[in-house]
């Protein structure tokens, strides 16, 4: 596995105005990466994101540096034909984009959450709905040489079972999963057997890591989210939280998985320490596990 790590790790620096997406590029480098991930581009005013693509490919190469993946948020159910057939429209676009960032995986959300009233009441009564948007969309992705892939995120499709049927509905070669071993947690489930399930469907992982809090425990001092359950995770660097990384990875190693490995840091400390933690920590549990 190569190593890697998601833009939105240096989220905290970049709201501080201490860096920006292209700056982080560099930043990776100087860890000691030689790849990097990007989520939704946000390009300075008056560029285009085609434009920042193109720019952040140029400065990519000339530091040595692959863009392995582009991640972007997604609805695949939407409440009118239209809609839908807008945000598809509006996806084909994000794959133009991957393209031009030289990336070869990209990751879209299906969907965000439950509705009031229809199929959208139930994940399986979406499911089919959920699985031909993604389908048109690997497709036109296909043409252009890039694999689409969904994560567990979201608390909708974040359950180890529901990706795995996503997967199978979408039934495309060209279609796999973002496995975030962090993630899982957020569901209430754990991570080690999540992974094991999904690992066949391996495009692309995120190593992630949270200390964990029962609801019983309370909040955890300093900052931090609830589960799907009302638990409670708090975000630290890879390799000092509650989630088996080294065993995610065994069993991603196991399931023939030998893509790029990203850090996505959502920790409350200083993202660059907390990155270089990871990274660290990343680095030995490989060499242990060749």
């Amino acid at each position: 596995m190569k190593l890697s790590v998601s833009s939105y790790s240096f989220q905290q620096y970049i709201k501080q105005g201490k860096l920006t997406q292209l700056s982080a590029i560099a930043a990776a480098k100087e860890i000691g990466f030689e790849a990097i991930e990007f989520i939704d581009l946000t390009p300075p005013e008056g560029t285009t994101q085609a434009e920042y693509a193109v720019l952040l490919r140029e400065e990519a190469e000339r530091l040595g540096m692959t863009i392995n993946a582009y991640t972007i948020g997604a609805n695949l159910f939407q409440d009118t034909p239209e809609k839908e057939a807008a945000e598809i429209e509006r996806l084909k676009g994000q794959v133009d984009i991957a393209a031009l960032l030289g990336a070869s995986v990209m990751r879209h959300d299906v969907a965000w959450g439950l509705t009031k009233k229809g199929a959208g009441r139930s994940f399986d009564a979406m499911l089919p709905t959920l699985a031909k948007n993604a389908r048109e969309i690997t497709e036109y992705a296909a043409s252009k040489g890039i694999r689409t892939c969904s994560e567990n995120h979201g608390h909708l499709a974040q359950d180890s079972d529901r990706v795995e049927r996503l997967v199978n509905a979408v039934a495309h070669d060209n279609f796999g999963l973002l496995v975030d071993m962090g993630n899982f947690a957020c569901v209430d489930e754990d991570s080690a057997i999540a992974v094991s399930r999904v690992a066949p469907y391996a495009f692309h992982a995120h190593a992630k890591d949270f200390v964990k809090r029962s609801f019983a425990q309370g909040p955890i001092p300093g900052g931090c989210s609830q589960t799907r359950g009302c638990n409670y995770l708090r975000g630290v660097a890879v390799g000092t939280g509650d989630i088996p990384v080294k065993q995610c990875i065994a069993i991603l190693k196991r399931a023939g998985y030998d893509g790029y490995l990203s850090i996505e840091y959502e920790g409350y400390e200083d993202c660059i320490e907390g990155i270089k933690t990871g990274f660290a920590n990343l680095k030995k549990y490989l060499a242990e596990l060749l």
